[in-house]
C-alpha cells in the first residue's frame, strides 16, 4: 500500500505556485492542507483563503461518503449491490449513485460506446493497479465482453436501476473522482471557500483565483514519468484539468507493456499515438468522462471530438513527444520541456 500511495503521488498533475509575486506569496504559498487516500488515490485539498480545517473534515466527510456508495473495489457498497442485482430485479438508490449512473450513460451514449460504464467485466478480468492483475486470455476477455453494454442499463424517474442481464457490472471509476471533485467544490462553496485545489489523483479542481486575484498555473504532468514531471503550464480560474495517460497504472508481459484504459469493443487496452491526453472544462466530471472518450478516438478523433463539444479544451501528447492543443488553449498553455515539440 506505502508504494502504491507513493506512486500516486507522483503521477498526479502537479500545482504550481511558481508566478507568484514576492510581496503576495506568503498569502498563497502557505495554505491549510489535507492528505489522504481514498478511491484507489491520493486525495489532497488545500484551502488558501479561509483556512480552517473543520471545512476540509467536511470535505473529506463528503468524499468518504461518495465512496462508500460507489466503490467497486469494497463490499457492501450501494454499486455493489447493484451489480449483484443484475438480472434479477431493479434496485432503487441514492441521490449520488443514481446520477452518476445518469451522467455515465449520457457520456457512453455521446461516445457512442467508446466509454462505458458496464465495462466492469473486462476491468475486473484485468485489475491493472491491484495484486491481482493479470493479462487474460482472449477467451476470458470474449466472454466478459457479452456482458459490457451500456444500452442494457435500465434508468427510472424513480432513482431505481435495471441491469438487465445477469453478469453486468457498473463500474464508475471513469466518472467517480470527477463527480466528487465537483462535490467538494460545492462543499466549499457553501462554507465561504473561494479560493482552493482539490487533487484527487489526475483530477485537479483550482476553485476561483490566488488570493492576489491572479489565476493559478497548473502543471500538465508528463506521461511518460512518474516523478511529477511536468511538460508545460495553463492558467486557470475555476476549472477542472483531468489528466489520463498510459503511463499511469499498467501491467508487463513477456516485454509488453498493458495500460489501464480499456476498450469496450475488444476488451484490450486502447492502443492509438496518445500517450496522455487532458482535458480542461468548468465540470470535473466532464474531463473525467470525457478525458477517456477522447483518448479512446486517437489524436484526429480526439481533436475533432473536442472542437464539436462545447465548454471543453484539450492537450494531446502523443507516444513520440508531440504535443498538440486545441484552439482555446493556444494563447494559454507554455510548453516547458525541451524533450518535446509543438505541433500546432
Amino acid at each position: 500500500m506505502k508504494k502504491l500511495y507513493f506512486i500516486l503521488i507522483v503521477i498526479t498533475v502537479t500545482i504550481t505556485a511558481a508566478a507568484c509575486s514576492s510581496n503576495n506569496s506568503s498569502k498563497y504559498s502557505s495554505p491549510i492542507s489535507k492528505t489522504d487516500f481514498f478511491m484507489g488515490t491520493v486525495v489532497k485539498i488545500s484551502l488558501y483563503d479561509k483556512k480552517d480545517e473543520n471545512i476540509i473534515s467536511k470535505a473529506f466527510d463528503r468524499i468518504k461518503e461518495i465512496e462508500n456508495e460507489v466503490s467497486i473495489n469494497k463490499e457492501g457498497t450501494e454499486l455493489d449491490k447493484l451489480n449483484s442485482f443484475a438480472g434479477k430485479e431493479p434496485l432503487k438508490v441514492k441521490d449520488d449513485t443514481y446520477m452518476m449512473i445518469k451522467k455515465g450513460l449520457e457520456y457512453s451514449k455521446l461516445s457512442q460506446g467508446s466509454f462505458d460504464i458496464t465495462i466492469g467485466p473486462i476491468v475486473k478480468l484485468w485489475s491493472i493497479g491491484l495484486p491481482e492483475a493479470k493479462v487474460p486470455t482472449e477467451l476470458e476477455i470474449s466472454d466478459k465482453l457479452k456482458l459490457v453494454e451500456y444500452k442494457d442499463v435500465k434508468i427510472n424517474e424513480d432513482k431505481s436501476i435495471f441491469l438487465k442481464r445477469p453478469g453486468m457490472i457498473i463500474d464508475l471509476g471513469g466518472i467517480a473522482k470527477g463527480y466528487t471533485a465537483d462535490a467538494v467544490v460545492d462543499v466549499l462553496k457553501q462554507n465561504g471557500v473561494k479560493s482552493a485545489v482539490i487533487d484527487l489523483g489526475g483530477n485537479v479542481f483550482a476553485m476561483g483565483s490566488k488570493t492576489d486575484g491572479q489565476p493559478w498555473k497548473i502543471g500538465i504532468q508528463n506521461p511518460f514519468e512518474l516523478r511529477g514531471k511536468i511538460i508545460g503550464t495553463i492558467e486557470v480560474q475555476n476549472k477542472s484539468i483531468v489528466t489520463s495517460g498510459i503511463y499511469e497504472r499498467f501491467i508487463e508481459k513477456d516485454g509488453k507493456r498493458y495500460h489501464h484504459i480499456l476498450s469496450p469493443f475488444n476488451g484490450y487496452p486502447y492502443n492509438n499515438e496518445i500517450a496522455g491526453v487532458t482535458i480542461v472544462s468548468d465540470k470535473s466530471i466532464d474531463g473525467d468522462a470525457l478525458s477517456t472518450t477522447v483518448f479512446s478516438k486517437g489524436l484526429n478523433g480526439g481533436m475533432k471530438f473536442v472542437k464539436k463539444t462545447k465548454g471543453i479544451e484539450a492537450i494531446f501528447v502523443t507516444k513520440n513527444k508531440e504535443v498538440y492543443i486545441t484552439d482555446g488553449l493556444k494563447n494559454n498553455f507554455k510548453l516547458t520541456n525541451t524533450e518535446f515539440k509543438m505541433m500546432n
